[in-house]
């Protein structure tokens, strides 16, 4: 199983807004503030006849001794101010007892050879372990193959992904460690967990990931390879993903190549194999924006079966001899087509389910029936369509939920993962013709408990008139007064739907009398393939506006005013708050920004920045460049400007989002506004962009978080509210 960026998300969490002076932790008395000195070595970057200044592109020279030193001077400094904070202490204790007091959480669950296969949290251990289970309803059957926690006590390995052998006998795992995503392919005995000598290195990185695809005997399985140090030059060492096979017992320099030398430098590799290992499908992105191919191997021969025009976003094997397409052609709410393996050509594929007023997330067959997951904007709807009469019939869903996977067991039953806003994950059991879901023992408990609470949806208007919807989760009876301390989260890209999801660090916030709203932005996928294109390359700023629509619509709605209103966002998220800071600082008092981009025109240039150039777009465009340059969040600091108070996060290990963006936004920043509100960077060693974090250095980021944001809007923390 791959672990989705999706999953990576799930590091951020809540937070408020506004700023007063920072105090001592001994006297509660304003502490001095001098920001560590970041000389302007300015450098003049040329693009389409345009001059572009920048002061502080010596801070992307991660090796450099003085951008160390610089550092670890910031490091010190927000050491210093976020431990002065009176109730940190106390924020710590909940922040633990939330995040130590939930249950065992089985997720990116797989189902081989009658077993299912499953990623488990188990607190308080710092990494998630692979297991077994015999059922979903079966937790004492566990039998553990894989536990990172004993491979390194101290948190820093963890598992990038997994993918079982057909009979359940063997599993690949990729491990990497410090959140770097650099992962290395171990193979283990599902029965005693014993390591195989096979190991495979180079299979995974941020952001191309990785995969496996196993044989029909389990004597080998396909995997994806970056090139090796000599193969490429330096600079494409990342990049040019291919696809290889390993047999069991032998050297890896014995493997064969299979596919991938034609493919995109940026390209992005998922292996899947059919339920009786004859054919094996290679699904290809082109980079993050949206575009697949696809390849099926049948004997010796690698097929093409659609191109990245074809608009085919994703494939599925069936039982029945035939693949399951997701198609956007012609219905950016998305269509399925059946399209049978004895002739693989995409003109053979005929119309299953057409495109509705839903917009179709993800897939399931499962013997003669298809599942289908949908969203109505951000909360999903699951349907089941037949696979010979074409009759489709609907499945009760609790209220506000999301389907986060969809599994097929056997016959057809599968297993979905539910998410909702106030009650924590749970795994269903679901049959079609069963009246609905029943849950299974692999639910998920929590002492975070939100029986108080409630969500509402909302519709913010957006610049050009757009209706932009907020799920807001709010005590009962909360008073429209303007004196709510509110965080507004958002995301807006890569067509990545902000769907309901769990998180117990909530209640901390709701339990000081906050509010949460999470907006559904352009360039998410909420409603289809027109919602993400109105949301990236030349229409970025429409994401923007969105998320600004969404700020004045709970400040007229009554919930909070811009003092108490704190916007947080991470990755793609972050460039989105850098936007939102720099476009109308006035309107926020906070804000926490995880792993962001800020320079939109050297991202590409950055070790994993092509990627994002289909999603972006590229410098080298002029209509582009002009887009890029018009929102750039680096580019837009102005010097004087009273900014809100600010608390950059990043990790050194990630590989996805080069930290020398919030090293540049962070010193811009605090150069133009000098003796405003506290202008923070906090720099993780032991971590990368949010994936394979242990569990002890995400509570010590959520105390910082929480502290910053509590003590920046003026609220006390209440421990027993």
């Amino acid at each position: 199983m791959n672990l989705t960026y999706a999953t990576a998300l799930s590091l951020l969490v809540l937070l408020n807004a506004c700023a007063p002076a920072e105090m001592t932790a001994d006297t509660g008395q304003p502490a001095p503030r001098a920001y560590p000195a970041a000389a302007k070595q300015p450098v003049v970057n040329r693009y389409h006849g345009v001059s572009v200044a920048d002061d502080y592109q010596w801070l992307e020279d991660a090796q450099s001794a003085e951008v160390k030193a610089w550092v670890a001077r910031e490091n010190k400094l927000s050491r210093r101010i976020l431990d002065a904070y009176p109730d940190r202490k106390a924020v710590f204790d909940r922040v633990k007892e939330l995040l130590t007091s939930t249950s065992n959480d089985y997720f990116d669950l797989d189902y081989r050879g009658g077993k299912l296969f499953a990623l488990k949290r188990e607190p308080p251990k710092q990494q998630p372990l692979l297991v077994t289970l015999q059922s979903a309803d079966d937790t004492a059957s566990e039998r553990v193959i894989i536990d990172p926690n004993q491979l390194n006590a101290s948190g820093a390995t963890s598992i990038d992904f997994y993918e079982p052998s057909l009979d359940g006998s063997y599993v690949a795992a990729s491990l990497s460690e410090k959140g770097s995503e650099d992962g290395t392919l171990f193979i283990f005995q599902t029965a005693t967990g014993a390591r195989l000598a096979d190991q495979v290195p180079r299979v995974n990185y941020p952001t191309g990931g990785g995969s496996v695809a196993w044989n029909s005997d389990g004597t080998g399985f396909y995997y994806t390879r970056f090139p090796a140090p000599g193969e490429r030059p330096e600079a494409d060492i990342h990049f040019y993903q291919q696809v290889y096979f390993h047999r069991l017992g032998t050297r890896v320099s014995e493997d064969q190549y299979e596919i991938g030398r034609d493919f995109p430098r940026i390209a992005e590799i998922v292996l899947q194999s059919s339920d009786d290992g004859r054919y094996v499908l290679a699904s290809v992105a082109n980079g993050d924006g949206g575009d697949f191919s696809f390849y099926l191997k049948s004997g010796e021969r690698w097929n093409p079966i659609a191109t990245f025009s074809d608009a085919i976003k994703q494939a599925k094997f069936g039982q029945d001899g035939y693949l399951y397409l997701l198609s956007r052609s012609a219905a950016p709410r998305g269509k399925v087509l059946r399209l049978p393996l004895a002739t693989p050509m995409l003109e053979q594929a005929t119309l299953l389910v057409p495109q509705g007023d839903a917009t179709i997330e993800r897939l399931a067959p499962a013997g003669g029936k298809l599942f289908v997951a949908e969203l109505l904007g951000g909360p999903s709807r699951l349907r089941v369509a037949d696979v010979d009469s074409g009759q489709i019939a609907e499945v009760k869903l609790p209220e506000i939920s999301g389907v986060a996977q969809l599994l097929h067991t056997r016959g057809d039953e599968v297993l979905m993962r539910v998410n909702s806003f106030l009650a924590p994950s749970a795994w269903y059991r679901y049959a079609a013709g069963q009246k609905e879901p029943r849950k299974t023992a692999l639910a998920v408990a929590s002492s975070a408990d939100f029986s108080d609470a409630e969500v509402v949806r909302e519709f913010a208007i957006s610049r050009d008139g757009t209706r932009v919807p907020l799920n807001i989760i709010r005590r009962k009876g909360t008073a429209l007064d303007g004196r709510n301390r509110t965080i507004l989260w958002g995301y807006g890209g890569y067509g990545v739907s902000e769907t309901p999801s769990f998180s117990p660090l909530r209640r901390l916030w709701l339990d000081q009398g906050g509010v949460y709203a999470i907006a559904n932005l352009r360039g998410g996928g909420e409603y289809g393939e027109a919602w993400h294109k109105a949301g990236n390359l030349t229409d970025k700023q429409n994401v923007f506006d969105d998320f600004i629509a969404a700020a004045q619509h709970l400040e007229t709605r009554g919930y909070t005013t811009s003092d108490k209103l704190a916007i947080v966002g991470g990755s793609n998220g972050g460039l989105l708050m850098g936007a939102a800071l720099t476009q109308q600082p006035q309107r926020f008092g906070a804000v926490v920004s995880y792993v962001g981009i800020y320079d939109m025109l050297r991202v590409e240039l950055d070790p994993n920045g092509a990627f994002n150039v289909t999603e972006f777009g590229t410098v080298k465009d002029p209509r582009q460049f002009r887009a890029l340059y018009a929102y750039s969040p680096y580019h837009h600091v102005r010097d004087g400007v009273d900014y809100p108070a600010v608390l950059f996060v990043t990790g050194d290990n990630d590989g996805r989002v080069n930290p020398a963006h919030s090293r540049k936004m962070t010193a811009r920043l605090q150069a133009a506004d000098p003796d405003g509100k506290p202008i923070l960077l906090r720099t993780s060693a032991s971590s990368g962009h949010g994936i394979g974090t242990s569990l002890d250095d995400r509570i010590a980021e959520a105390t910082d978080v929480y502290s910053f944001l509590l003590s920046e809007v003026g609220v006390t923390f209440n421990a027993k509210p």
